[in-house]
C-alpha cells in the first residue's frame, strides 16, 4: 500500500476516535476523487454536492466500522459514495415530483481538478474493461455507474439472477486485479 493510502488509512482509524482535524484531513485529501465518484452516477452537479455531504456524515460516523483487511481504504470510502449516489437515483426514479428548475440551472461540469483525476482514472479503468467479456463490463457499468438493479440486469441479458451476482462478483474481481498491477 502506498505511503498515501497509508496515510489515509491511519487518519481513517483516527475519525473512529472523533478526530476533527483527521476528518478535515480525510476530506481534504478524497473529496475531489468522490465527488467524480457521485457526479458519475447522478450526472447532476447539484445532488452530487449534496450527496457528497451524506457520504462524509456516513463516514465521520462509521469511521469505527473501517477495517484494513488489504483493501484499500480509497476502495471504502469510494463504496460508500458510490452506494449513496446509487441509493440516491433510485429514489430519484422512484419520485414523480421532479425540481425542474433545480435541474435546469445545475451546472453538471465537473471542475478542472475532478476531470484530471476522472480523465486519469478512466483511462486506466477503461483498459481493465477491455480485458472484461463485453457484455459483463456492460453489466458492470449499468450495476455500478447507472445503478441498475441485480434483476434488472438478469433480465436484461436473459440470465438467471444468482449467474448475474456471479458475473458482477467475478468481473469485479478481474478488476481490481487489474487495477493493482
Amino acid at each position: 500500500m502506498s505511503s498515501e493510502l497509508q496515510e489515509i488509512e491511519d487518519l481513517i482509524a483516527r475519525m473512529a476516535l472523533k478526530d476533527r482535524a483527521a476528518f478535515r484531513n480525510v476530506y481534504s485529501r478524497t473529496s475531489a476523487k468522490l465527488f467524480g465518484v457521485v457526479l458519475r452516477v447522478l450526472d447532476d452537479r447539484a445532488e452530487a454536492e449534496d450527496v457528497l455531504q451524506d457520504v462524509y456524515v456516513k463516514v465521520w460516523n462509521n469511521a469505527d466500522r473501517y477495517r484494513a483487511n488489504g483493501l484499500s481504504p480509497m476502495t471504502w470510502l469510494i463504496s460508500i459514495a458510490r452506494n449513496a449516489a446509487i441509493d440516491r437515483k433510485r429514489r430519484a426514479r422512484h419520485s414523480t415530483s421532479g425540481d425542474l428548475l433545480t435541474a435546469t440551472l445545475a451546472d453538471p461540469a465537473p471542475g478542472p481538478e475532478t476531470m484530471a483525476i476522472q480523465s486519469s482514472e478512466r483511462d486506466r479503468l477503461d483498459g481493465c474493461f477491455g480485458e472484461l467479456d463485453q457484455r459483463h463490463a456492460d453489466a458492470v457499468r449499468r450495476a455500478y455507474l447507472d445503478g441498475d438493479t441485480y434483476a434488472e440486469l438478469a433480465e436484461r441479458y436473459n440470465v438467471p439472477l444468482n449467474t448475474m451476482r456471479t458475473w458482477l462478483r467475478r468481473s469485479l474481481l478481474k478488476l481490481r486485479e487489474c487495477l493493482s498491477r
